[in-house]
C-alpha cells in the first residue's frame, strides 16, 4: 500500500490469530531422521504427506546420506493443536538466537515473536509491526562456544514463529510438516549450509549495485530525465531511475500512460544515453476491464485465483477492481512471463515487483480471503490461500524471472520484489518496505538488512531518508551516510512528502552525498567480489560485527555498527558505543574530506586483509578498475591477503570462464612491504593489465606505490 501526505498509519483491526482457548495438543513421533549433508538433519513426522505439503524453501531435495551420528543433540518435537502442526526446538542454555528473515526489532531475537503471514504494513504498523511483507520459517543459534545451529521449518501455512532462552518453535494453521537443521562449527558455516537447501542468489548486473533513486512517482517523462541530468550535472554517482505505479495507464500493468509516458522507449534511450538503466514497476492485480488486454486474455485463458464458490476473485488494488493471476497454476504462469515480451521491448533494464503479498483493500484482513482457491499443477496440489499466501509473492517473482529470462536470455534479470519467502532470494532482491522518515527506521534498518542476511537473502536495504512522512537535512544526511553501504542502495520517497534527492537539503546534505557515494562506487570491485561470494555460497554481503569473532560475547547483541563482508567495518555517526571486534582495525579515508564529514560513517579495515577498490566513477558504464587500487592492511605477523573477482558486468559469460578471479598476498620484509598477485583463474582480463597502486594503512598514515603486480610492487616503510 502507498500513502499520501497523511502522517498517520491505519492500524488495521486485526483478527488473524485467535487466542487458542482450551486446545488440545498432542504430541507426534518422528516417522524418519536421517543425514542430508555436512552437518544437515532431516526430520520427518509420522503423517507428513508430501503432497499435501510441497517444499518452497528448499531449492533441490537433498540426497539421503545415512543415519543421525550417534552424538548427534539437536532433534526437534513434532506436535498437533487441534489438527494443526507445531514443531520446536530445545536450544543449549545461552544461546544467542538470530534469524525469521524480514522482522523489526532488535538482531538478537532471543524472546520476540512474530508471524508468518505475509502483510501490507504502511511505517511498520500492522500487529506493532510482528508482521511484514515476508515469511522466513527459519532461525539459527549461535552457542557460547561460538558454535551454531539453524532450524528450518519447511512450511509455508500461515504461522507464529518464537524464540525464548530455551526453545525455537512455529505453530502453523497447516498440515504437518518437514523440519531441517544444521549443526556446524560457526553461524558462518551454518550460514552456508542453509544456502546449500535454499540455494543462493544468481550474480545480478553490475549497476544493480550502484545508487538507485526512486520516487511515488517521477512523472512525466520530462522530470525522469531532468532527475537523471541532476545527478550528471552535480557529479553525483548514479546508475538507476525507478518508475512508480504513476507511469502506467489507469494503473494498469503492462501499458504507458499515454500523456505522461506517451513514448516509453526514447525515456529508456535516454537514460542509456546518460548511463542510467531504468526498473519499472509491475503489481500483480490487473484491472477488471473487458476492454484491457491484461484482463481479457487473462479472463479468456481462466488464469485468475477463484472464491470459495468458484467464481473468479475481484479484490480492491490500485486500478479498483482487479483480477489477480493464480501462479499456483502452469497455465497462468506461461501467460504471466508471456506479458513481458513486449514490455521489454520498450528498453526496459530492471523489473519492480510490488503489493504482491497480495496487498488488497476491500478485505477484513487486507489481502485475499483464507478460503479462496489455488488450482495448483506440477508438483503443487490444489489448497486454499491460507496455504499458498506466504508463497504467493515467490512465485510471482518466480514466474516473472523466467518470463525476462525467455525474453531477454543474454542478460543477467534484475527483479526487486516487496514480498517473498525463505529460498526467495534465487528470484529476486529485496527492500525493507514502505518505512517512515524518522530515527527509529533509520537504526532498525541496520539490523532489518543483517537479519535478512542471515535469512538467505544477501541483497537488500532500505528506503535511505524514509519512504513514508517528511525527512528534514540531519535525517537524510545521516542516513545516505551509512545507507550507501547496503548491498541494496536505494532512496526513495512517498507521493505529497517532500522531494528527498540527495540536492534536496541544502549544499551541506548534497556535498555528504556526494562523499557517500562516492564511497561506495570506490568500493564497487570490493562488493562485486562479496556479490561474486554470495552468488557461490551465500554468504550476506552485511555482516554482523559478531560474525569477526563469534566466540566474543560482547559482540552478540551489536546492531549498529556492521560489517561489509569480513574486512570492512561499518560505524554509522549515529552509533553510541557500538561494541566493536577486538584486534587490528585501522580507520580508512577513501575520499577527502569524508573522515572530517559529521555525516559520514567510520571506515575501518580488518588487520590482514587486502580490499580491491576502483576509481570514482558516476555510473558502472564507465571503467572502475583504471586504476585498481589495493587498500593493505597486515596483521600481527606483518601479512594480508585479499580477492578480487570481475567479469564483463552482464550476461553468462563468466560461466564459461571469462571471468577473473584474483589473489593477491601482502608480506612485511625488513622495512619494506611486498604485495604481490599469487593466483589468477578464469580467462578474463581486467583494464588494468596486472597493475596497480597499493596503499599500505600504517600507524605513520598510508603508504604507497604502484607497479605490475606479477613482479611485485614494493611499499618502503
Amino acid at each position: 500500500m502507498k500513502y499520501t501526505c497523511i502522517k498517520t498509519v491505519a492500524i488495521y483491526l486485526l483478527t488473524a490469530f485467535p487466542l487458542l482457548l482450551n486446545a488440545s495438543t498432542q504430541k507426534v513421533d518422528i516417522a524418519r531422521s536421517i543425514m542430508v549433508g555436512n552437518g544437515i538433519a532431516k526430520f520427518i513426522p509420522e503423517g507428513f504427506d508430501a503432497k499435501k505439503v510441497p517444499s518452497f524453501a528448499i531449492e533441490k531435495e537433498p540426497r539421503e546420506q545415512g543415519t543421525l551420528p550417534s552424538d548427534w543433540v539437536l532433534v526437534p518435537n513434532f506436535s498437533l493443536t487441534d489438527g494443526k502442526a507445531n514443531a520446536s526446538l530445545t536450544v543449549p542454555e545461552g544461546t544467542s538466537i538470530y534469524g525469521g528473515g524480514e522482522v523489526t526489532g532488535s538482531l538478537l531475537r532471543n524472546g520476540k515473536t512474530i508471524k508468518l503471514w505475509n502483510t501490507d504494513s504502511g511505517a511498520y504498523g500492522v500487529d506493532n509491526g510482528t508482521r511484514l511483507y515476508q515469511s522466513h520459517p527459519w532461525m539459527m543459534g549461535v552457542r557460547k562456544d561460538g558454535t551454531a545451529f539453524g532450524i528450518l521449518f519447511d512450511t509455508s501455512w500461515k504461522a507464529e514463529l518464537s524464540s525464548t532462552d530455551n526453545k525455537i518453535e512455529l505453530r502453523s494453521e497447516g498440515e504437518l510438516f518437514r523440519v531441517f537443521i544444521i549443526d556446524r562449527e560457526s553461524p558462518q558455516a551454518v550460514v552456508r549450509g542453509l544456502s546449500e537447501l535454499t540455494g543462493t542468489m544468481p550474480m545480478i548486473p553490475r549497476w544493480a549495485l550502484g545508487y538507485h533513486q526512486s520516487r511515488f512517482s517521477y512523472s512525466p517523462d520530462r522530470r525522469v530525465i531532468e532527475i537523471a541530468d541532476t545527478f550528471r550535472l552535480k557529479r553525483i554517482p548514479c546508475d538507476a531511475i525507478w518508475m512508480d505505479i504513476d507511469y502506467m495507464d489507469g494503473y494498469r500493468i503492462f501499458t504507458f500512460n499515454p500523456q505522461g509516458f506517451p513514448n516509453p522507449k526514447a525515456v529508456n534511450r535516454d537514460l542509456h544515453l546518460r548511463g542510467f538503466h531504468s526498473t519499472w514497476m509491475i503489481d500483480p492485480g490487473a484491472k477488471v476491464d473487458p476492454n484491457y488486454f491484461v484482463y481479457k486474455s487473462g479472463t479468456e485463458n481462466d488464469i485468475w485465483v477463484k472464491t470459495a464458490d468458484g467464481k473468479d476473485f475481484n479484490g480492491d488494488a490500485w486500478p479498483g477492481a482487479a483480477a489477480f493471476p493464480d501462479f499456483t497454476y502452469p497455465k497462468a504462469n506461461k501467460w504471466w512471463q508471456n506479458l513481458y515480451k513486449d514490455f521489454l521491448a520498450q528498453g526496459v533494464d530492471g523489473v519492480w515487483n510490488d503489493v504482491n503479498e497480495p496487498q488488497i483493500n476491500d478485505t477484513p484482513n487486507k489481502t485475499m480471503p483464507e478460503d479462496n482457491i489455488h488450482r495448483g499443477g506440477g508438483n503443487l496440489p490444489a489448497g486454499k490461500h491460507i496455504q499458498y499466501h506466504n508463497v504467493y509473492g515467490f512465485l510471482m517473482v518466480k514466474s516473472s524471472r523466467e518470463g525476462i529470462m525467455a525474453v531477454r536470455p543474454e542478460k543477467r534479470p534484475f527483479i526487486l520484489t516487496r514480498s517473498n519467502f525463505l529460498g526467495g532470494q534465487r528470484y529476486a532482491a529485496t527492500w525493507t518496505g514502505d518505512n517512515g522518515s524518522c530515527w527509529d527506521h533509520l537504526k532498525m534498518s541496520v539490523p532489518m538488512s543483517l537479519t535478512l542476511g542471515l535469512s538467505g537473502q544477501p541483497i537488500s536495504g532500505a528506503d535511505i531518508g524514509g519512504f513514508l512522512f517528511n525527512a528534514d537535512a540531519d535525517l537524510f544526511g545521516n542516513w545516505i551516510g551509512f545507507g550507501a553501504f547496503y548491498p541494496f542502495a536505494r532512496g526513495h520517497a512517498c507521493a505529497g512528502t517532500n522531494n528527498k534527492e540527495p540536492w534536496a537539503f541544502g549544499k551541506e546534505v548534497e556535498d555528504a552525498s556526494r562523499i557517500a557515494l562516492e564511497r561506495r562506487y570506490i568500493l564497487l570491485p570490493y562488493f562485486y567480489t562479496l556479490m561474486h561470494e554470495a552468488s557461490t555460497n551465500g554468504m550476506p554481503i552485511m555482516r554482523p560485527v559478531f560474525f569477526s569473532d563469534p566466540k566474543d560475547l560482547s559482540l552478540r547483541a551489536e546492531e549498529e555498527a556492521f560489517l561489509i563482508g569480513d574486512d570492512l567495518l561499518i560505524i554509522p555517526a549515529f552509533a553510541s558505543q557500538p561494541a566493536l571486534p577486538k584486534g587490528i582495525w585501522k580507520e580508512l579515508s577513501l575520499v577527502n574530506g569524508d573522515t572530517n564529514d559529521k555525516y559520514q560513517a567510520k571506515m575501518k579495515i580488518r588487520g590482514g586483509s587486502i580490499i580491491p577498490t576502483g576509481k570514482i566513477i558516476q555510473n558502472t558504464t564507465e571503467s572502475s578498475l583504471d586504476p585498481l587500487t589495493l587498500l593493505v592492511c597486515l596483521d600481527e605477523q606483518g601479512k594480508a591477503s585479499g580477492s578480487m573477482y570481475w567479469d564483463a558486468g552482464d550476461g553468462w559469460s563468466y560461466k564459461k570462464g571469462d571471468y577473473s578471479l584474483q589473489q593477491f598476498t601482502a608480506e612485511r620484509k625488513d622495512n619494506k612491504v611486498i604485495v604481490k598477485l599469487t593466483g589468477k583463474t578464469g580467462k578474463g582480463e581486467t583494464e588494468n593489465k596486472d597493475m596497480a597502486i597499493v596503499k599500505v594503512i600504517t600507524e605513520k598514515g598510508i603508504l604507497h606505490a604502484s607497479g605490475n603486480l606479477l613482479e611485485g610492487i614494493e611499499v618502503k616503510l
